[in-house]
């Protein structure tokens, strides 16, 4: 019996709630999930159809990039989960999708505007985009480097705060606490997206929330105050 029994569960369940909530077409997306302590992590294997995956298709792959459980070759997008599992202490999981709406604002290059409290509650302020690949980032180790600009552009941003980010010209990393959470988010940054694209649609200048309606619903979901649901 494999000792990652349970992080291939976790991270299988996770993958199939992409199509479940429309976040992906055909086999675009991924999800990983990571455990620090054992220095690995759990991700979808590359271009396998989510009707026949399996738990056990699952790859397991450790911290420095090699493969420790599966017999299928792993996503494509594992080096930038790497990445990201290296920079961001703290994120158990990371999603990958080409969602409609947000990868329109990263085609566009624009970040996401907090428009409203839906966006609030969930992405606290507007949602980064990266700057655009060079020729030589995309040439050499291009998915490696794809988590290198994530990184770039979250310095100074905490991504336990920020939990998604559009890479321009690709689409969005979105990353949570578990595999079900961090889909939940990615789920969420679709509905947000397409909110702002028909407000922007509707009133190109439309501004974004005042400061203290962001600070009020963020922080009524989340950290220390947090009083949004049941207790746990």
């Amino acid at each position: 019996m494999s000792k990652y029994t349970d992080l291939k569960s976790e991270c299988y369940e996770a993958n199939l709630l992409l199509p479940d909530y429309k976040l992906i077409d055909l086999t675009f997306g991924n999800v990983s999930v990571g455990d620090s302590s054992r220095g690995v992590f759990a991700i979808k294997p590359s271009g396998v159809d989510y009707a026949t995956m399996k738990a056990d298709d699952m790859v397991v792959v450790d911290f420095e990039g090699k493969v420790v459980e599966g017999s299928l070759r792993p996503s494509s997008d594992t080096p930038t989960h790497r990445r990201l599992f290296l920079a961001f202490a703290g994120i158990r999981s990371v999603v990958h999708t080409h969602s409609r709406n947000v990868v329109a604002f990263a085609q566009a290059g624009r970040c996401i505007p907090c428009l409203g409290t839906t966006h609030c509650d969930y992405f606290y302020g507007e949602v980064p985009v990266t700057r655009a690949m060079t020729a030589q980032e995309v040439e050499s180790d291009y998915e490696w480097n794809t988590g290198n600009v994530i990184v770039e552009r979250f310095a100074g941003i905490d991504p336990l705060v920020m939990s998604a980010v559009l890479v321009k010209n690709h689409g969005p990393f979105v990353w949570g606490p578990s595999g079900k959470k961090a889909v939940e988010y990615a789920f969420a940054l679709e509905i947000v997206a397409e909110m702002a694209m028909k407000a922007m649609q509707l009133h190109p200048n439309v501004e974004s929330v005042p400061p203290c309606l962001l600070e009020k619903h963020y922080k009524r979901k989340h950290g220390a105050g947090a009083y949004y649901g049941q207790p746990k």
